[in-house]
C-alpha cells in the first residue's frame, strides 16, 4: 500500500498546483487581456468556462456539473479498485493524472461555477482561440495513458 502513496501524491500536487495557478490567475488576470510568452507561442489569459470543452453545455451548467461529478466518482472508484491490484502502472499513471486534472475542474464547477481556463497557443486554424488549463492537459495525458494501460498485453 504504501508504494500507492506516490499516486495519491501526484493527485494532490496536480490539484494544489492547478488551484494556485488558478487563483493566481484570477487575481491577476483580466478577461480578455492576453500576455504572450514564448516568442509568442503561448498565450495566457483568463477564461471563465461556464460549460465543458469548448463552452459546450454552458446553457446547462447544472447538467454538465453533475456528469463532471458523476464522471469524476466513478473514475474515483476505478482508480481506487486499480491500486489494489499487481502491476497496471501505466493505467494507473493514467488515471493519477486524469483525477489530479478531474477534481480540480470539477472543483471549480462546485465552488466557482466555472472552470477558470488560462492558457492556449499561437497556433493556426482557430486553434489559438481554444483556452486550456494544466487540469485539462492532465486529464488529455491521463486519458491516453489510461487506454494504453487498458489494453491487453
Amino acid at each position: 500500500m504504501k508504494h500507492n502513496l506516490k499516486y495519491l501524491a501526484v493527485i494532490l500536487g496536480i490539484f494544489g498546483l492547478e488551484q494556485k495557478l488558478k487563483g493566481y490567475i484570477e487575481k491577476n488576470g483580466a478577461e480578455g487581456e492576453s500576455r504572450e510568452k514564448c516568442g509568442g507561442f503561448v498565450l495566457v489569459r483568463k477564461h471563465h468556462n461556464r460549460g465543458a470543452f469548448l463552452n459546450m453545455g454552458q446553457n446547462r451548467q447544472k447538467t454538465v456539473m453533475m456528469l463532471s461529478v458523476m464522471l469524476t466518482a466513478v473514475l474515483t472508484v476505478i482508480f481506487i479498485l486499480t491500486l489494489g491490484q499487481a502491476g497496471k502502472r501505466t493505467l494507473k499513471w493514467g488515471l493519477t493524472f486524469l483525477l489530479g486534472g478531474a477534481y480540480s475542474n470539477t472543483y471549480d464547477r462546485l465552488v466557482r461555477k466555472y472552470v477558470v481556463d488560462y492558457v492556449s497557443f499561437n497556433l493556426p486554424l482557430g486553434i489559438k482561440r481554444v483556452i486550456f488549463n494544466i487540469g485539462d492537459f492532465c486529464i488529455m495525458a491521463g486519458a491516453m495513458l489510461s487506454t494504453i494501460g487498458s489494453l491487453p498485453e
